[in-house]
Order: C-alpha cells, then structure tokens, then sequence
C-alpha cells in the first residue's frame, strides 16, 4: 500500500507557506532594524522648565519660612522659659536671666543682655534686633545744666547693698533726689501706703507726678529689698473687674486687656498685650507683675 507523504502539500498550501515565511522575514526585518523606543519629548534643560523650577523651589522655601515661628520685637527683660525656648536659648541663659531680673534688676542694651545671659554672638546677632526697650532707655534725654541747691547724689548709681529700701525710705531721704521736693516724696510714702509697700522698682512709675529721669535717679540711690508678695492674677481666667484691680490699671484699660484675651481665647505669653492700643512699656512692665498665663 503507497503511503502519502507528510511533506506532500498542494499549489494553495505551498503558497500559504511561503506567504507565512515572507511575513516571519519581514517582522524579523523591521525588528532588527526599526528603533521602537520612544523619545523624551520633554528638554528638562529648556529655559521654561528651569524657570519653572526655580518658581517651585521658592515657594517651597516661602512654605518652610512661613512654618517658622514669627519674631516680633519684644522686650528681654520679660522673657519667660517658653519664650526662650523658642527663641533658641538653653535652660541655663534663661535661668540666669530671671535670676537677674528677680534681684530687681534690668536689661537695658544688647551688651548687658550678652553679659547677664552668657548666650553666644551669633544667637546674639539673631535676637538683638528685635530687643524693644522702653523710650527713656533708648532715646535719653540730654542732661540739663541746670542745678539747684540740692547735690546731684541720684545721678551716680550705687552698688545695691549701698541702697536704700525704698520701703523704709522716709520722706527727707527720699529728697536727697533732684527732682523730689516735699509734696512729690509725700506722694511717694502715701502711695507706698496704699499699696502696703513696693513689690518691685517699676512701682514707682506710679506715682503721680514723677517723669522717668526723676524715676531713674530715685533708682540710683533707692530699691526695693522687702517687696510685699503679689498673688498673681491668671489673665486667661480673669475678668474685666479682676484686672482692674491692679493699681496704676484703669477699668478702660482692663476691659482692653479682657476684650484681647476673649478674641484669641487664650494669651500664651503676658509680652502679647503690647498690640494693645494704648498699651506701653510701662504698664506692661507693671501688669507682668500681677498677671500671669498660667
């Protein structure tokens, strides 16, 4: 019996075989020789996509500056530990710092906060633009030529163990000063009186009647070393009739103070009372010590 070959195809499947080998060829062709892969149609190095970027990158810049806590000047004699903190200063500087300003002492320029504080130059260089100090420290008055009978013993400070308690002083050694005469020592002993005694120097602003020149001349001779205490008062929780109670605070005043915390329903700090208007150096200095955030 003949057997049929396995190879054996007819005309139209020969033709199918050879149109299949042609098309394998010309795939096998267009594989090896035509370059599929696709181009960068974006040039990162064009002059748009680099201003971009740039755009990009200053934003991103204006964002981690804004994230930053904001600096406003303040006064560095009331510097509290979280405000220290967040000025960059170790436990150690602030420590000093309020163990000097405890002693009833003040700062009064860049170069007596560096020696006080011991902070570095270049923490120094950052802060002291922002240091706030009151007018009559940073635009003195010029000296009058003028002099009376009295001698001028207030304008030369003496150590604080040479001075006078201004608790105890009377009204004849309170006179010694330029610028106090009878009725104006009277003044100081009857406030003192009606306060039952000066808890602290900046008291003494109080007083009717006495410029600062006059103030820092008494200061010279004078300061207070028995201050009677001081049951702060938490701004956070106090009324309007609470704060006025502070003397040298009218009721005005305290319904501003009470009216400010009430908007940002809570002060972290009493140096964020100065955007008050009306606020000043002075009585902030005296509301720092009847008033606390805590």
């Amino acid at each position: 019996m003949e057997l049929k070959s396995h190879f054996t195809f007819s005309k139209q499947q020969r033709s199918g075989i050879l149109l299949l080998l042609l098309l394998i060829v010309a795939l096998l062709c267009i594989y090896w020789f035509v370059d599929f892969s696709e181009e960068d149609t974006l040039d990162i190095s064009s002059a748009e996509i680099v201003a971009v970027q740039k755009e990009m990158d200053s934003l991103r810049l204006v964002e981690i500056e804004n994230k930053k806590p904001k600096l406003y000047p303040f006064n560095p004699n009331f510097i509290t530990d979280y405000k220290g903190y967040t000025l960059g200063m170790t436990n150690g500087e602030i420590d000093r710092l309020l163990k000097y300003r405890k002693e009833g002492k003040w700062i009064n320029s860049a170069a007596d906060f560096k020696r006080v504080t011991e902070v570095s130059d270049s923490l120094l260089n950052e802060l002291s633009p922002y240091f706030k100090f009151p007018d009559w420290v940073t635009n003195p008055k010029p000296k009058s030529n003028f002099s009376n009978n009295k001698t001028d013993k207030g304008f030369a400070e003496k150590p604080y163990a040479q001075k006078i308690d201004l608790n105890k002083a009377t009204e004849e050694q309170l006179q010694q000063v330029s610028g106090i005469g009878e009725a104006l020592s009277k003044r100081i002993v009857s406030y003192r009186e009606k306060l039952g005694g000066f808890s602290n120097d900046i008291e003494l602003n109080s007083v009717y009647g006495l410029n600062p020149e006059v103030v820092q001349r008494t200061l010279n001779l004078f300061t207070v070393k028995t201050p009677r205490e001081i049951t702060k008062i938490n701004v956070n929780k106090a009324s309007a009739s609470d704060i006025a109670t502070i003397p040298g605070i009218s009721f005005e005043m305290a319904r501003k103070i009470w009216e400010f915390r009430r908007l940002r329903e809570k002060i972290s700090t009493i140096q964020e009372l100065d955007k008050i208007e009306g606020m000043t150096e002075r009585k902030l200095q005296l509301i720092q010590l009847y008033l606390s955030v805590e």
